[in-house]
């Protein structure tokens, strides 16, 4: 379960965040591309969009669920 004490400082404030245990799988980029982005240097997803629509919500819903190390965290609306 992620973690929003350990969530990397590019997320974009909101309920959507990826915390510190990303392995760049690009799991989240599949599923909600718009969303998500990766920081190349180090090695990790974060979220540079919140979702507005119920068609975004669940296309983030979709990533945090596909995420293999459960690095993506949804806090509910923020």
């Amino acid at each position: 379960m992620a973690d929003k004490n350990n969530k990397y400082k590019e997320n974009v404030p909101g309920a959507y965040y990826v915390d510190k245990e990303c392995i760049n799988c690009d799991a989240c980029l599949l599923s909600a591309e718009n969303h998500f982005k990766i920081n190349e240097e180090e090695g990790y997803a974060y979220v540079c969009k919140q979702p507005q629509t119920e068609e975004e919500k669940s296309a983030c819903e979709e990533a945090l669920s596909a995420c293999p190390v459960e690095a993506i965290g949804n806090d509910g609306d923020e």
